[in-house]
């Protein structure tokens, strides 16, 4: 398969398919095919149904980001990492705290599973939910840009494609790893949205301006009475935000 150049506002917005199930999942697919640049399938819905999902939405040609944040022994992430790459994913993260060895044997595993195209391998650094208090509560005496500075730095000396960070800490990451690094951010809320459960967040527009790639969105657009246009106030955002602050070079999507 030939690698997806990313240029525009609408193939830098990647929706959270965070539901119990694949019905619920597929019927969210259905309403916003078109109108997004990619489709996460995280933990909730990786447990509940397996690689199926991931899969089918590969096999279909949506992009998909196979959010599973593996963090274990070497040897048990690379395994899992050449399972994952098998999905056709595009995407595919392990936590940063797991260590040096264990991201390049994840980026051992992609490389191994895929064939022609393989995930690119991100890096989730310190966790969106996540503030100085919880940091401090598990020993961490850093305040959560440094900790995130620290650890986009170990992922890049891994070898790996880029990181999962907060938009906060953004234009730290670009300052600190380069214009080639990945930078993918959840934690995403339009100024008018619930921040939930989450600590650190920014406006689309503010995260794109601070230097990310991909946003990620979830209940903003999955909870919104029409998704489809929640989708498309996002990515106008995003576009104005590419028209008037930086302009990104274009975005390749796929493995070597």
């Amino acid at each position: 398969m030939t690698q997806k150049t990313v240029t525009g506002a609408r193939d830098r917005l990647i929706v959270a398919l965070d539901f119990p199930n694949a019905d619920s999942a597929l019927r969210m697919v259905a309403r916003l095919r078109g109108r997004v640049g990619m489709f996460k399938v995280g933990l909730e819905l990786f447990v509940a149904e397996g690689p199926a999902v991931a899969r089918r939405l590969a096999a279909e040609g949506e992009s998909v980001f196979l959010d599973l944040k593996l963090h274990d022994i070497p040897n048990t992430v690379r395994a899992a990492a050449q399972a994952a790459a098998q999905t056709g994913a595009t995407l595919l993260d392990v936590h940063a705290s797991g260590g040096r060895r264990m991201m390049e044997a994840a980026l051992e595993g992609v490389r191994a599973g895929g064939d022609s195209r393989h995930p690119r391998l991100l890096a989730v650094t310190i966790l969106t939910s996540v503030g100085a208090q919880e940091l401090s509560e598990i020993g961490v005496a850093s305040t959560p840009e440094s900790a995130v500075v620290r650890l986009a730095r170990l992922v890049q000396v891994a070898g790996l494609d880029g990181v999962v960070a907060s938009p906060r800490e953004a234009s730290s990451i670009r300052a600190a790893c380069g214009p080639d690094f990945l930078i993918v951010t959840p934690g995403i809320r339009p100024a008018t949205a619930s921040r939930d459960d989450q600590a650190r967040v920014a406006t689309p527009a503010s995260a794109i301006r601070a230097g990310a790639d991909f946003l990620v969105v979830g209940r903003p657009i999955t909870r919104a009475a029409d998704p489809a246009a929640a989708a498309e106030v996002i990515v106008g955002e995003i576009e104005q935000a590419l028209m008037l602050g930086r302009t990104p070079e274009p975005l390749a999507t796929g493995g070597e």
